[in-house]
């Protein structure tokens, strides 16, 4: 029997929340890493130089954002359900890869897959949610998925330090990836339904926009039109894709180096855990309520306060050499990019057409998961030539410098008495 397809959060609850909890999966995949490799890199592979040590960001970034652009493509052609199982197919290899690799290309070679497996995965639960809830609390939905996600990260990074404290740095730490693995694929293949239905819906009754702002924008686009459109031509959906790159260029600096400018001040494994949990953990917490806050309050301010607020934790990062301040910078980056990820992601939803949205999410996606290669270059080889604080400190400027490009480009995508007459 075919289920009568709805749109909004309360007619969707079931399926939406176990995509939270799937994504929730997805976020702590990638938090088994953020504490335990840096550490490997220098204590098990003796990596010295910085670039070298970075390569396993490098080689995650290049593949997520590859696999991000294809992600809503073949959403759009195969379904999203399929590209979802396949994401977690290719993630079940990844912690076995850590635990036995023998040399340092075989942790990239794990991050490679990793990399695909979360631009399927993460990607698809993106878009999953955006269809099913449609356009009313389109940020809160967001913030409820990268709340899960990025809340799981951190979870997972403070018990990877603890387990790593307690037991080394492999195997024990990579045994809760196998974990996550087994559950989100059974989960992902037995339980979730397809969404496309959702989007097909909101197509056929789609509203434009009343003060005629998306007039140039249309239900037929190519993919080379999407791309432009997305990365460069319209205001609002190229400043969210420059913003979504530097947040991610600064995460990869903190997934990076923040552990080793830690440890080089003889600071506990246990206690870097702490560190490397605080930031996404604020991240993930805070989600929950800036995603709905821009659904309130409209989204530009949101983006450019937020980038302007990472600035500040990273220079706060450069000039600290103690726990308590690295906590407390850790604790307003978290901030800065919790008002940041929902809120740009909610953007793209409010501007993009439904009939190439998954697309388009796919496009910024690439820009913004660009940002981890991008970051992980760019800081390897500052702070070979001039230290980890200098990297910390260009990388700093390059987030002020992009809020403000958010503040002078982007206009307002969401009208939020426009919402409350929709809705």
């Amino acid at each position: 029997m075919t289920r009568p397809v709805a749109l909004g959060l309360r007619a969707n609850a079931a399926q939406f929340s176990l995509l939270v909890a799937v994504n929730a999966l997805v976020g702590g995949m990638l938090g088994q890493e953020r504490t335990v490799l840096p550490l490997l890199a220098t204590r098990t592979f003796h990596l010295t130089a910085y670039t070298a040590a970075l390569t396993y960001i490098l080689a995650f970034g290049v593949s997520k954002a590859a696999t991000n652009y294809v992600a809503g493509t073949w959403s759009d052609r195969y379904g999203r359900k399929p590209v979802l199982v396949a994401g977690w197919l290719v993630a079940v290899p990844v912690p076995l890869l850590l635990i036995w690799a023998p040399s340092w290309g075989w942790i990239v070679a794990a991050n490679v897959l990793l990399g695909v497996s979360q631009g399927l995965t993460w990607s698809t639960t993106v878009i999953m949610k955006i269809d099913l809830v449609g356009p009313a609390r389109r940020g809160f939905a967001m913030g409820l998925n990268e709340a899960a996600g990025y809340g799981a990260v951190a979870v997972t990074a403070l018990a990877t330090g603890y387990l790593a404290q307690a037991f080394g740095l492999r195997p024990a730490p990579f045994l809760l990836g196998i974990a996550f693995a087994a559950l989100g694929l059974g989960l992902s293949t037995v339980f979730v339904r397809e969404t496309r239905g959702h989007a097909r819906l909101e197509a056929a009754n789609h509203v434009a926009r009343a003060d005629g702002r998306h007039d140039h924008l249309h239900d037929e686009l190519t993919d080379a039109q999407v791309f432009t459109q997305t990365s460069f031509r319209e205001p609002a959906l190229s400043s969210a894709s420059q913003a979504g790159l530097v947040n991610n260029l600064n995460d990869g600096l903190a997934w990076g180096l923040f552990p080793v400018l830690f440890a080089a001040t003889g600071m506990s494994v246990a206690r870097i855990g702490v560190l490397a949990a605080l930031y996404p953990g604020v991240w993930g917490l805070g989600q929950l309520f800036t995603g709905a806050l821009s659904d309130r309050w409209g989204r530009k301010w949101l983006i450019a306060g937020g980038m302007w607020l990472q600035a500040l934790a990273l220079a706060l990062v450069a000039l600290g050499n103690t726990f308590t301040l690295w906590a407390v910078a850790a604790v307003l980056l978290g901030a800065g990019t919790a008002m940041v990820y929902p809120t740009l992601l909610a953007s793209i939803g409010d501007v993009a057409h439904p009939a190439w949205r998954a697309r388009s999410v796919g496009v910024y996606r690439l820009w913004r998961d660009g940002g981890f290669a991008v970051g992980a270059l760019l800081a390897g080889v500052v702070a070979d030539a001039w230290g980890v604080r200098t990297a910390v400190w260009v990388v700093a400027g390059l987030t002020a410098g992009s809020g403000l490009v958010v503040a002078v480009r982007m206009y307002e995508t969401h009208l939020p008495a426009a919402s409350r007459a929709a809705a």
